[in-house]
């Protein structure tokens, strides 16, 4: 069931951030690669096995295998992703916000909205 639930989580999670990134502003864009790039995280941390009540660090009082205690490699991926995935959000907001003061544009490509499409 868990499995199941982590699945649809890491769907629902991966199809928003597809679907910002089909859109024509330069926001939803980068919000669609955030998303995407947290379902990714996500992914790499559920394929490191999640345990419950397993020691982090070894103590020598168990053997040290990956069924007494949590695989930290995944964990560490992770933990820099997301500093780097900020990095990363942040260096494409300043873009972004630039690119609008110069062109007056929210668009991808820089073009007006078309006739009938206003401002969303």
């Amino acid at each position: 069931m868990m499995a199941a639930l982590m699945a649809i989580a890491l769907g629902t999670l991966t199809a928003c951030g597809v679907y910002l990134m089909l859109r024509e502003r330069t926001f939803d864009l980068i919000l669609g690669l955030t998303l995407l790039s947290y379902a990714v995280n996500l992914f790499i941390f559920f394929m490191g096995r999640m345990k419950v009540n397993a020691a982090p660090i070894v103590d020598g009082q168990r053997a040290a295998t990956l069924a007494n205690y949590a695989d930290p490699l995944p964990q560490a991926l992770v933990l820099t992703a997301i500093v780097i995935g900020f990095a990363m959000t942040a260096v494409m907001l300043v873009i972004a916000l630039r690119t609008r003061s110069l062109t007056g544009s929210d668009h991808v490509d820089g073009a007006e909205p078309r006739a009938g499409q206003g401002q969303s």
